[in-house]
């Protein structure tokens, strides 16, 4: 089994090792990923400038580039095989609800699905997880391990990708899995303002919302409750239950 694995915390972040530490017995693998953290890129492509690629000497391949630029490139013409599975993660944070708007993490493995390949992003929820390093992200990738030898991934439709949140929690209190919908966050909180060393504002975009549809059923519940969550996703953004109220707002018989 040949995985493709990327991110958006970096191409030495401590949960993109944990994963490649967990796999490496079991499927031949090969990481392309961001150079460093491009957090929030969501499904950006460099496209004013070449992409430059460095080889490490841990074999991995670094990108000066975007998520999405990695899984793409890898993809199209940089690699000289197709992998069977794209893996984005794990991420050092949650993609829950409206995140996967903005995800990297996300947008790499929606990248993979874009072209033909299934794939899997995987998220480590906790508040605290992007201060820990990869002893933190062992449960996560010894599970995506035992997940992925169940053969699961090959039943996914070529039009889904697996969001896959699993709460940063002990292995012994993790409460098992469902198969979840997106939650929804209330609107994020109010810029930061600051003042730079010349005296000019500068902005900081504000955290997150909290859940406001986050019950039963959601990704938000499942982590909350200790359940690994498992979102699939879909890139068609038609809002299929409002395509008849708009042709009635607009005039238009059906």
């Amino acid at each position: 089994m040949r995985i493709l694995i990327s991110n958006d915390d970096g191409v030495l972040a401590p949960g993109l090792s944990a994963l490649v530490e967990a796999l490496q017995p079991v499927a031949e693998l090969t990481v392309v990923a961001p150079e460093g953290e491009c957090s929030g890129y969501s499904s950006a492509l460099t496209l004013h400038q070449p992409l430059r690629v460095t080889r490490l000497e841990n074999g991995r391949y670094s990108v000066r580039g975007t998520p999405a630029d990695c899984v793409h490139l890898a993809l199209n013409g940089f690699l000289d095989f197709e992998p069977d599975l794209v893996i984005s993660g794990i991420n050092a944070g949650a993609n829950l609800g409206d995140d996967v708007i903005y995800s990297g993490t996300v947008a790499a493995a929606l990248e993979g699905r874009f072209l033909g390949k299934p794939a899997i992003a995987v998220s480590l929820c906790g508040p605290h997880v992007r201060s820990h390093g990869l002893e933190a992200f062992r449960v996560a990738a010894n599970w995506m391990r035992d997940w992925i030898l169940r053969q699961v991934w090959q039943r996914i439709p070529a039009a889904a990708v697996l969001n896959i949140n699993i709460p940063d929690v002990p292995e012994q209190e993790l409460q098992g899995w469902v198969v979840t919908r997106c939650g929804h966050r209330q609107r994020a909180m109010d810029l930061r303002t600051a003042q730079d060393p010349r005296g000019r504002t500068v902005y900081w975009i504000g955290l997150a919302g909290e859940p406001l549809d986050g019950g039963p059923g959601t990704d938000f519940h499942a982590v909350d409750q200790g359940m690994i969550s498992i979102t699939p996703l879909a890139a068609d953004m038609t809002a299929h239950t409002l395509l008849e109220d708009i042709r009635q707002a607009m005039g238009q018989d059906s």
